[in-house]
């Protein structure tokens, strides 16, 4: 009997730099700018602004960018709520975890909480 394949979501292989300027589209649509994107992404990760961008023209899949993150913020786990219909801290794949939180980070940004409250400060 074959093992059961294990299924990899086609965003863990997606270069971070095609989602990244999502992302700052979104933001800055609603009135909040590109740095404020930057420091958001550095909170969570670790990453400081530079290495953050460096990922982003090198291409570095999601799966790497968030694997080779320097330090995932311990407060992370603050982050909960419902983003495209799933539950944040309901997903038990850690890597989709931290995908769906900093897409909940994002959608926060974007909708002018105080960035106090979205670095769960």
């Amino acid at each position: 009997m074959n093992p059961t394949p294990i299924t990899t979501h086609r965003i863990f292989t997606t270069p971070f730099g095609a989602v990244y300027p999502a992302y700052v589209a979104k933001v800055e649509r609603k009135g909040r700018t590109r740095e404020e994107l930057d420091r958001v992404i550095c909170w969570l990760t670790g990453y400081d602004q530079a290495e953050m961008h460096r990922h982003v023209d090198a291409r570095t899949t999601i799966q790497d960018f968030f694997a080779q993150a320097p330090a995932m913020h311990p407060n992370r786990a603050q982050i909960t709520g419902v983003v495209c219909g799933v539950r944040v801290e309901a997903v038990e794949d850690p890597l989709m975890r931290a995908i769906r939180q900093l897409d909940k980070l994002v959608d926060e940004l974007a909708k002018g909480k105080a960035m106090e409250k979205v670095l769960r400060g």
